[in-house]
């Protein structure tokens, strides 16, 4: 029979106190600082919004990492907490509070769990939480004294009640206090919204940008000034964003040009971008070199996926040094059937010692283009993962390419096509063939080294919509099942 463990003198306190609001309330000047934040969380996650009011207008710690706890918050609560920011706000002064950043994006867990092991050990938490604040607080916010507001927003057209709440309460106070978004993830927002939201979290602080809007290039030039205001972005993803042509008239053509062409001289004030990830952004066709030329900072990823690539585009692929550090390549969905391929095989050259992950999937290359990059894939000695799914490649070329990664020593994964000999002659997949033929390619690549995680996949059943896959075995689709 096991003896459960006793409750600790702060336990039995924070149990009383949650038991008693006002009582809390009136304890907290008081209040040891290692109370705080256990208390705190039980307050917060027992939805006690008054307590929650009054702790955080005399938090007495740098920072107050809410966001961590805000997993299905609810309004009240929430509103709590802008409330707690609101009261310190009109107190001239208060000998308690050290507050200098509420932070509400979903990290630093950890804060929480190392203040509740400093309730029973020697662990210096407090510590702990002054360098937290180090690292994100900048100089001239400690000098104005005012609390850092630290956000993530992924913003819809239609705001729900939480968001639109902090949108207008922010927007309410961004004489008073400082806002900082961090990543921010829009989708179908109109321009002028979007102008609203970064006149108040300056946009100087977003490391990390996700647009999904179907704006027209009128609306992506004027977009433009803002999205070069954006100089410490590490991380942008485009995706999609529509070449609206109106006519076929030159003029018409001279203003869409004018227009991508403002929005990609953004680029160059970028000088910390380290992964560009594009998806269908066919308004760019033709004006990939001018994009990679703007580069100030070398990538780690480039990630250009369903895009109707030209020649002119793919050509710049090896010409650019911004490319040439490359970690992730991912081509993914960029038809390459009809171009000529030695520019990509000219890449794979220069990032051979750097390349980890190469995904050309749904790229519908034949043999005689893989072949000619097979000179280059065998020395990319760093890779992890590659897939070649959906590409149209035979038995024999497959075996070829698998002879060529003898140097593939820390590759984890590998997904290649089915080759085209598991096809009859009216494009179905042979069952028997697919059983077949994809164990005899796995015992070439055996017989060079052992694959740690390997794959061969036919293409979409008709029917369907699934694969055949081979894994340690073949799983055939839905129809065949």
């Amino acid at each position: 029979m096991s003896i459960p463990t006793p409750l600790t003198l702060q336990m039995l306190a924070r149990q009383s106190l949650l038991r008693n609001e006002d009582v809390a309330i009136f304890s907290l000047e008081e209040m040891p600082n290692v109370l705080f934040p256990a208390l705190f969380k039980e307050a917060f996650e027992g939805r006690q919004t008054k307590l929650v009011k009054e702790m955080v207008a005399t938090w007495p710690l740098p920072c107050l990492p809410v966001g961590a706890l805000m997993k299905t918050p609810s309004l009240e609560t929430f509103q709590a907490v802008l409330d707690g920011v609101d009261m310190r706000l009109t107190r001239k002064f208060h000998p308690r509070t050290k507050l200098q950043v509420l932070d509400l994006r979903n990290a630093h867990q950890s804060f929480w769990n190392i203040w509740a092991g400093a309730e029973e050990s020697s662990c210096s938490a407090e510590n702990w939480e002054e360098k937290q604040v180090v690292k994100v607080l900048p100089r001239y916010a400690l000098r104005r004294q005012r609390v850092k507001v630290i956000v993530e927003l992924c913003i819809w057209s239609c705001l729900d009640e939480t968001q639109a709440y902090f949108l207008k309460w922010a927007q309410q106070r961004k004489g008073s206090l400082h806002f900082c978004c961090t990543q921010m993830t829009i989708w179908e927002l109109p321009l002028i919204v979007l102008k609203e939201i970064l006149n108040v979290f300056n946009p100087q602080h977003i490391t990390e940008l996700e647009l999904n809007t179907e704006w027209n290039l009128s609306d992506l030039a004027h977009f433009a000034p803002y999205f070069g205001k954006m100089i410490n972005l590490q991380k942008v993803f485009l995706a999609p964003l529509h070449k609206m042509t109106l006519s076929n008239s030159t003029e018409t053509r001279d203003r869409e040009t004018k227009c991508i062409k403002k929005f990609i001289s953004q680029f160059s004030k970028f000088n910390c971008l380290q992964h560009l990830c594009m998806f269908c952004v066919h308004f760019l066709r033709d004006h990939m070199n001018q994009v990679l030329g703007s580069l100030m900072t070398p990538l780690e990823t480039l990630s250009i996926t369903y895009y109707l690539i030209s020649q002119k585009d793919l050509d710049s692929l090896s010409r650019r040094q911004s490319l040439f550090q490359l970690k992730h390549l991912d081509l993914s969905g960029v038809v390459l059937c009809d171009l000529d391929i030695m520019p990509l095989r000219g890449l794979l050259e220069k990032v051979a010692d750097t390349l980890e992950t190469l995904d050309l999937k749904w790229c519908r290359m034949n043999d005689s283009q893989l072949y000619a990059l097979l000179p280059a894939l065998r020395h990319c000695c760093q890779l992890t993962m590659v897939n070649f799914y959906s590409n149209n490649f035979s038995m024999h070329i497959l075996k070829d390419l698998l002879q060529h990664t003898i140097n593939w020593s820390r590759i984890n994964v590998e997904l290649y096509p089915a080759p085209l000999e598991c096809y009859d002659d009216l494009a179905q997949v042979s069952v028997e063939r697919f059983a077949l033929l994809c164990p005899e390619i796995v015992d070439t690549l055996r017989a060079i080294r052992q694959p740690k995680s390997i794959s061969f996949a036919t293409d979409t059943c008709q029917r369907c919509g699934e694969h055949y896959v081979y894994h340690n075995g073949s799983r055939l689709c839905c129809c065949w099942q």
